[in-house]
């Protein structure tokens, strides 16, 4: 699967529950954790975060 589609697919899935997409892209992480206590509080700051983490980590991308 070509790495635009994975981004899709994580962003589709952090639009569901945002903490998967950040953990398909980061792992167990910091941001992971940060992300979902985002969620936690209030949806939309972990949407945000979500996203941004997927779009802007081009470079570290795990494995799907």
């Amino acid at each position: 699967m070509k790495e635009s589609s994975k981004d899709i697919l994580r962003i589709l899935l952090s639009i569901v529950f945002p903490p998967v997409g950040v953990f398909l892209q980061v792992g167990f992480g910091l941001q992971f954790w940060i992300n979902l206590l985002l969620t936690l509080l209030f949806y939309v700051p972990g949407l945000v975060h979500g996203i941004y983490i997927i779009l802007s980590h081009g470079s570290n991308r795990s494995t799907m």
